[in-house]
């Protein structure tokens, strides 16, 4: 499976963004996927979860009520709608495939290469 995220830039302390993850390859669909996201200095962390089917989401309690995950599996994408971004949320973001809802960047085997959201305050 490969992952090619964009969407990132640089908005202002709440402000809309949305990014997409593309995904190719055999069965990508089926896969869960996740977006993750690393601030400078920190170590990657969970943002949000969807299943292969769509209607299972997880969200780190962090973004819960601000962002959403979905998918459009016709296209092969998953979306991350983030709302009400504050400077907290200035990091890179990866989206991630693998096989189980869960929050463990360990359990997810493959990644796009990342995309830099930077939010002013």
């Amino acid at each position: 499976v490969q992952l090619q995220a964009s969407g990132g830039g640089l908005v202002q302390a709440g402000d809309s963004l949305r990014l997409s993850c593309a995904a190719s390859g055999r069965s990508s669909s089926t896969y869960v996927m996740g977006w993750f996201r690393q601030a400078p200095g920190k170590e990657r962390e969970f943002v949000a979860a969807i299943g292969g089917s769509g209607p299972n989401t997880y969200y780190a309690d962090s973004v819960k009520g601000r962002f959403a995950i979905s998918r459009d599996n016709a296209k092969n994408t998953v979306y991350l709608q983030m709302d009400r971004l504050t400077a907290e949320d200035t990091a890179v973001y990866y989206c991630a495939a693998g096989r189980l809802l869960v929050t463990a960047y360990l359990a997810y085997g493959y990644w796009g290469q990342g995309t830099l959201v930077t939010v002013s305050s």
